[in-house]
């Protein structure tokens, strides 16, 4: 008994200071570098990706379409250079608020591969709805060759592929329903690292040649992709400003958009089910209540 009490408050102890260590993370905005012993592995990122509030967040958390189109706007005056979407329909972007003429018009603007026709040869058309974001290159090899031998993520779902876990005991309640519900992760890393390339390498760390450092790369300390944002590059139609910080919080939510256009429904679904079990469940008790009421015990 002693030694299960021992146990019990040691595991206390753990998680009381690892509790303290993450409050201390979070009041230096999400920015706390992973500390290592020079002989040890680097951990990545070096930095903890920025905790960032996002419209999406929560139980009742909703799409900003505002936001979203400029997102839009941005991935596709900047990142279409170099990142695809195959995995989204042109189609969806209705979802956003555009209407069925501007999503014509959008489309118009790329270009894909169809075919064969009549004669056997492959050709290229205007996009239509029904189409999908078209990747800028041919194939991965070509994708590898201009880009320093590192092919472009496709973009489709890269905002769910990227989420970097918050770590114990933070994580146990980002599962609880309704009270933590965490789902941001991927967008809190995308902005951190769109917004990082402007950190200097501290002491020790080598950045090779034709990579660029960045401390919230999740893959090593530096990567192939220059920084791909600058103030005034994207103007927006509605007035937002023209800077770094709001092309990276834009594109993040669109990119969210992309990996769960359906996540609205799923909240509203999810709250439904979750008011129906709790009077399911109260039902189920005053029923026992009177079953059992002259019965003896």
């Amino acid at each position: 008994m002693k030694k299960l009490v021992t146990s019990i408050l040691s595991l206390a102890v753990v998680a009381g200071l690892s509790g303290a260590a993450f409050a201390q993370e979070a009041a230096s905005g999400g920015a706390e570098p992973a500390q290592h012993a020079e002989s040890e592995t680097p951990h990545y990122p070096l930095l903890h990706p920025k905790h960032e509030h996002w419209s999406f967040a929560g139980p009742a958390g909703h799409y900003d379409k505002g936001q979203l189109q400029r997102g839009l706007k941005v991935y596709a005056e900047v990142c279409a250079a170099c990142h695809s979407m195959s995995l989204v329909p042109f189609r969806t972007l209705g979802a956003l608020g555009y209407s069925e003429a501007q999503v014509k018009a959008f489309a118009a603007n790329y270009e894909v591969q169809d075919g064969p026709n009549a004669s056997g040869d492959m050709f290229t058309r205007k996009a239509i709805p029904a189409d999908y974001f078209p990747s800028p290159f041919p194939n991965h090899e070509a994708a590898a060759a201009a880009n320093n031998g590192a092919a472009p993520p496709d973009f489709s779902l890269i905002a769910k592929a990227r989420g970097i876990e918050r770590g114990f005991p933070q994580f146990l309640i980002d599962m609880i329903p309704f009270v933590g519900g965490y789902q941001e992760g991927g967008p809190d890393y995308i902005y951190s690292l769109l917004t990082g390339y402007d950190e200097q390498p501290p002491a020790g760390v080598q950045v090779a040649q034709g990579t660029h450092y960045n401390p919230y790369f999740a893959g090593a300390a530096a990567l192939a992709m220059p920084k791909p944002l600058s103030d005034g590059q994207v103007t927006y139609d509605d007035g937002a400003p023209a800077t770094v910080d709001q092309y990276a919080k834009d594109v993040s939510a669109f990119l969210m958009w992309a990996a769960e256009p359906h996540l609205e429904d799923r909240k509203r679904t999810g709250f439904m089910v979750m008011v129906f079990l709790l009077i399911f469940s109260g039902l189920i008790y005053l029923t026992k209540r009177s079953v059992y009421a002259n019965k003896e015990h």
